[in-house]
């Protein structure tokens, strides 16, 4: 996976966060040909996207290979404050893992 796993903003507005996320990922389906080769591409996927709020599970996706590459979610969550922790983690289907964090203020 590469070493930049994406962007995270997380803004506090009247106590409720707004979370933006950009994941860098091929997010390839086992479908598409190389151009060159003809060859097709292996699959490589976002499987599970985990997203908390100051360590407890705000929300959990099940992905599949429907999904364009670097994926952008979106979300919020209520009784925010400042200081507190957002954090978004995945792994895909070779198992590879990636996390990003924020901090409200």
């Amino acid at each position: 996976m590469p070493e930049d796993n994406g962007k995270i903003r997380a803004r506090l507005r009247d106590g409720v966060a707004d979370v933006k996320i950009l994941m860098r990922h091929p997010m390839e389906t086992g479908r598409r040909k190389d151009p060159e080769s003809g060859e097709l591409i292996p699959k490589h996927y976002i499987r599970e996207v985990i997203c908390e709020h100051n360590g407890q599970v705000a929300m959990r996706l099940d992905w599949s290979w429907g999904i364009s590459a670097d994926p952008y979610l979106a979300f919020k969550v209520k009784d925010a404050q400042v200081g507190d922790a957002i954090s978004v983690r995945w792994t895909d289907d070779q198992g590879q893992t990636a996390t990003l964090s924020a901090q409200l203020s």
